[in-house]
């Protein structure tokens, strides 16, 4: 595979941002060894947002040959108060509901799971010169922009926080450069930890990329955050910076459980929750289930996705890509219900094999229902 080929699949979707791709053609013009990365917390269950983008990522960067790293990131959970701030608990859940939940996520989407390394955040804070590297980024970062990059963590600016929160942006960025990474990889709503990284690279004494006596930036490799199924806050959404003022607000959310469909959801579930989405009629823009099929169904197209309707409906109908299936949509060829049940029969074959997998293996979800119970 040459260098264009491999860029094409790093920038498909669910990515919505690259930071840069001149950057990213650069790297692997050089030859450096490329290192990707993504840092999740250890909270709730884990949601499509989670495990199907990030795992479709992952299946991408690994056929393009590209070394893949999940960073379960306890302390920085602890941190920001996740699981009740038990560390340990926290830890459990990491090396065990998450780390499966996360491995079986990726394998659905085209990955093996057997290839990425999964890392728990500790392994490395308490060894090295770990701490070296944060307060060598701290000191080429101002107090200023720390504060504004706390954002990250879902704080709020001028949100009452423990000065522990304001370690976290800097921790973000020393795991980057700690671990060797050339690209780290995240949601959209992590973009200001990266940037961060980006311009403090060529600066740090401690752990910056190198390669040949070059000092390199690494790319920040950002995807696209699945909306949520509730109702937005305000509708109809008049313009796409409106849009981007409440898009934290509509995003999919494991604190309102029927804005997310869960991995390990049942088929009852599932059908459920679309059921009750918000898909108004013709709406094309900002309407969640629409996105969903667009980010999870027609990721690589074309594709075939059938929705069984009654003949006295118009009967079975095939799309091989999203714009088809917009384009009907909009023009009320195809009924919001029709929609979503075809969206929830496409996402109960897709996870159906998560499901079988916890199943077969209990204790990993019953260890998480049982912390979600006690907290």
């Amino acid at each position: 595979m040459d260098i264009e080929e491999k860029i094409a699949l790093i920038k498909r979707k669910p990515t919505e941002e690259l930071l840069t791709e001149e950057n990213l053609r650069h790297l692997l013009e050089v030859g450096i060894p490329m290192q990707h990365y993504i840092g999740f917390e250890i909270s709730g269950y884990i949601h499509l947002g989670t495990g199907l983008m990030a795992g479709a990522k992952i299946a991408d960067l690994q056929k393009a040959g590209i070394k893949t790293r999940v960073f379960l990131a306890d302390w920085h959970s602890w941190i920001n108060d996740k699981l009740g701030g038990d560390l340990e608990t926290i830890q459990k859940v990491a090396l065990t509901y998450f780390k499966e939940g996360m491995k079986q996520s990726i394998k659905v989407m085209g990955g093996d799971p057997d290839k990425v390394e999964f890392v728990l955040a500790s392994e490395i804070l308490e060894k090295g010169d770990y701490w070296q590297t944060v307060i060598d980024i701290s000191k080429n970062v101002t107090l200023a922009r720390m504060m504004r990059s706390i954002t990250i963590m879902g704080r709020q600016m001028g949100e009452a926080i423990d000065f522990a929160k304001l370690i976290y942006p800097a921790m973000q960025v020393a795991d980057i450069f700690y671990q060797g990474v050339t690209i780290a990889h995240a949601g959209m709503d992590q973009r200001k930890a990266h940037v961060i990284a980006i311009e403090v690279a060529q600066k740090l004494k401690y752990h910056p990329l190198e390669w040949k006596g070059e000092k390199l930036k690494p790319v920040a490799l950002h995807h696209h955050l699945l909306l949520g199924l509730q109702e937005p806050p305000v509708w109809p959404i008049e313009s796409e910076e409106q849009f981007k003022e409440l898009k934290t607000q509509m995003k999919m959310s494991k604190s309102k459980p029927y804005s997310a469909v869960f991995i390990h959801d049942s088929p009852e579930e599932i059908k459920q929750k679309l059921r009750k989405a918000f898909c108004p009629a013709k709406e094309v823009k900002y309407n969640p289930v629409l996105d969903w099929a667009e980010y999870i169904i027609f990721r690589e197209e074309p594709t075939e996705f059938t929705i069984h309707r009654p003949a006295k409906f118009g009967g079975d109908v095939t799309y091989t890509t999203f714009e088809e299936l917009k384009r009907d949509f909009a023009e009320g060829k195809l009924h919001p219900l029709d929609l979503k049940n075809g969206v929830a029969e496409y996402l109960i074959e897709l996870l159906k094999p998560i499901r079988e997998y916890f199943e077969k293996h209990p204790e990993p979800l019953e260890l998480m229902n049982q912390v979600k119970i006690t907290r």
